[in-house]
Formats: C-alpha cells, sequence, structure tokens
C-alpha cells in the first residue's frame, strides 16, 4: 500500500492503527482514573491555632471528632525516637497515640515508658512474644483498635513523619460527610540519591494516583497502612481482619478492597495531609516488599482485579508494537511510532508531574520511559513466581 512518496504495508498500518487505539485507551485511564481529588480548604494556621489554655473548651465542641491515632512497631526503637514526637505534637485539640510493640528486641518498650513521662497523649500495649499467627501486625493493630477510646482511627507506620503538624487535622476533613467511614490519604518516600529511590518514588506516585483517583471514580480498591483513616463502626461491622488472618499483608488494601465503596470512602491528598518514609535503600529489600504487597492482590475482589489488569495489559501491548514495528526497518511507520512514543510519554510526565507538584512531592525525572516499561514486567515476574511468605512482617 502506498501513501504519498512512503510505501505501508496492510500490516503496518493495521499495527499503526492499533497502537493509535492503545494509546487513546490509556489517555482515557489517565484523565478517569490518575488524578488526585479536588482541592479541598487547606489548614489555615492562622485560623486553627490553638493556645493550650484553650483546648479544654474545645474538647466541649460538638463538631470536634476525637482520634485514634494507631501505629504498630517491631524493633523500631530508633524511628520512633525521631518520628513518634511529630505524632504527639500535632495540632488537634483531642487526639490520642497508640503505640502497639509486636514482640520488639531492640529497647522499644522502654523507649515508650520514657516518652510517655513526656506525652500524657501516648499509651502503649504490646504483642507477646511468643504470639504464633502468620502476621502479626494484624494483630498488633486489632490491639490498638480494641483499645482505642475514639471512634475515628489513624493509622501509619513507626518508621513515617507527619508532613506537618496539621496532619490529623487535614486527614480528618475527609469525614465532612456522615456518609464518609473511610478516608484514604498518600503516604510519600523522602528523596534520596540512587536509581532505586527514584524508581521507589516513581511507582509509587504513579501507584497513589491510581487508587486515590479509583475512588474518586467511585471505585476504591486499596489504600496504605502509611496513611489511612476509618471508623471503628465500620471496621467492626466489616469483620475486621478476619477475613484475612490467614495472609502476610493486607491489613489495609485488602480491608480497603472488600469493605470500602465509592459512597462511604473520601479521599485527602494536600501537601500537609501526607506522611514521608524512608524508601528502601537495597534492591533485596525493595524486591521483598514488592513481593509482600503483590501477594495479596489475587485476593481483591473481581471487579477489582478486572479493572486493574487492563491498563498493564494495554500498556503492555502497545509496547509490544512499538518494538515490533521499530524492528521491521525504518520508514514513515517508525517515525510515526516515535511520534506516538512522544505524544505518550509527553502525557504521562504532565499528568505525573503536575500531580507531584500539587502533592509537594518530587517531581518524575527522564527515567520515566524506563519504569514506565520495566515496573509491569517486574509486577507481572512476581505474580507469576511469587515466593514463600515469612512468618513475620
Amino acid at each position: 500500500m502506498q501513501i504519498g512518496a512512503w510505501n505501508i504495508s496492510l500490516i503496518d498500518l493495521y499495527l499503526l492503527s492499533g497502537m493509535a487505539v492503545l494509546l487513546l485507551i490509556e489517555l482515557y485511564f489517565y484523565l478517569r482514573y490518575i488524578r488526585l481529588p479536588k482541592r479541598k480548604r487547606s489548614t489555615d494556621e492562622q485560623e486553627i491555632k490553638m493556645e493550650h489554655a484553650g483546648d479544654q473548651l474545645d474538647l466541649f465542641d460538638s463538631n470536634i471528632r476525637g482520634v485514634s491515632v494507631i501505629v504498630a512497631a517491631r524493633n523500631e526503637a530508633y524511628n520512633l525516637a525521631d518520628y513518634l514526637p511529630a505524632l504527639l505534637e500535632q495540632d488537634y485539640p483531642m487526639f490520642e497515640v497508640i503505640v502497639v510493640d509486636d514482640g520488639s528486641e531492640d529497647g522499644t518498650r522502654a523507649l515508650l515508658d520514657e516518652l510517655s513521662l513526656h506525652y500524657p497523649r501516648l499509651r502503649h500495649s504490646f504483642v507477646p512474644r511468643q504470639a504464633r499467627i502468620i502476621s502479626s501486625k494484624k494483630l498488633a493493630l486489632s490491639l490498638g483498635i480494641k483499645a482505642a477510646r475514639y471512634d475515628y482511627l489513624l493509622f501509619t507506620d513507626a518508621d513515617c513523619r507527619p508532613a506537618s503538624r496539621f496532619w490529623i487535622q487535614e486527614m480528618m476533613q475527609g469525614f465532612d460527610s456522615d456518609q464518609t467511614q473511610v478516608v484514604l490519604g498518600y503516604g510519600a518516600y523522602f528523596k534520596q540519591k540512587g536509581m532505586l529511590n527514584r524508581l521507589v518514588r516513581y511507582d509509587t506516585l504513579f501507584n497513589g494516583l491510581h487508587y486515590l483517583g479509583s475512588a474518586r471514580a467511585g471505585h476504591p480498591y486499596m489504600g496504605v497502612g502509611r496513611n489511612l483513616a476509618y471508623r471503628k463502626e465500620w471496621f467492626n461491622n466489616s469483620k475486621g481482619f478476619t477475613p484475612f488472618l490467614g495472609m502476610m499483608a493486607g491489613d489495609d488494601d485488602l480491608l480497603v478492597n472488600h469493605a470500602a465503596t465509592g459512597k462511604n470512602t473520601a479521599t485527602i491528598a494536600t501537601p500537609k495531609s501526607l506522611t514521608w518514609s524512608p524508601a528502601k535503600t537495597s534492591w533485596r529489600d525493595w524486591w521483598h516488599q514488592k513481593h509482600r504487597h503483590l501477594s495479596v492482590s489475587p485476593a481483591y475482589t473481581l471487579s477489582s482485579r478486572l479493572r486493574l489488569g487492563i491498563e498493564p495489559l494495554v500498556r503492555g501491548a502497545w509496547y509490544a508494537l512499538a518494538v515490533w514495528l521499530l524492528l521491521r526497518g525504518w520508514g514513515m511507520v517508525q517515525w510515526a511510532v516515535l511520534a506516538l512514543l512522544g505524544v505518550r510519554l509527553l502525557t504521562r510526565s504532565l499528568v505525573l508531574n503536575l500531580s507531584a507538584k500539587r502533592l509537594g512531592v518530587p517531581k518524575v525525572g527522564i527515567d520515566l520511559l524506563l519504569w514506565d516499561m520495566l515496573l509491569p514486567l517486574i509486577s507481572l515476574w512476581i505474580l507469576v513466581f511469587p515466593y514463600r511468605q515469612p512468618k513475620r512482617w
């Protein structure tokens, strides 16, 4: 077949048309699911600044909801010493922080005893070291939930630092509606040197925009334990972690996947509402972490699995067609492939970097193309060749 001065085979034309259709599907995916929540009024420090003398009066304000911040920790004495004060010094009138020591052997309990002398809001408990269950973290969180004085529960990890002293207030804005039972937040990773850190931050940003955007579109499918809130009543009515006790992970994403709905779920993603954590510094540790996170995906609901599988399949098919056509020679078709690749990368870069700017996290670098192709292959490998789960989190 000849178009102008260029000879194009019918097969190449079909394949090129297929790439264009797949790209349109991905653009629709970006516009519908890869997006941040609508901007909420950010907490104004001048309006909400509370003096200690006025805190007691605020306790009687019917609009103030008490919050229990729950942290499960195992051998996290170093991180707790560094990050826990930021939780305990939040600017919110009615909250407590519950740390559950999951059989630590590094002095965590002694540290918590010492901090309790200086911070009356701190409460702590422990999981016996002899507890023999697959996921002792679920037991630790369950103990914290049972001990919570308040109905509103806010979760983070021992190695997380809230982005501001208004973290609790920002996350609690998600409960503005009486229907809301679950609030999904964003957990960011500190920027450090190295390729692994860039990979982790890219993966976290893309996945974060995906689960936040999906929840906004009415299809919540996961949350992250680094920044997640829900009501105790909803947790109990959903049978808590009981359906997932036989799995190592799932204390956050499976709970949301099976019990959250478009009507009872809200999202908060503002710079002051984030939590920040150090990323894994070795490829081996990151690989194990990725394994653990993906190990629970087969337990997602069927609708979630189908919805989540479309994008990586479309992306994989698009790149397969692109590689095939580029290897067939050089001509008009190959220039068209490069043009489509440019549109794809430009769109992805704009979506991710504009969202990163709104979140207040580092932007995606020039290695976007590498991670765009590599991460679906890594996920596929992990799902096809799972490894034996460890007995503790």
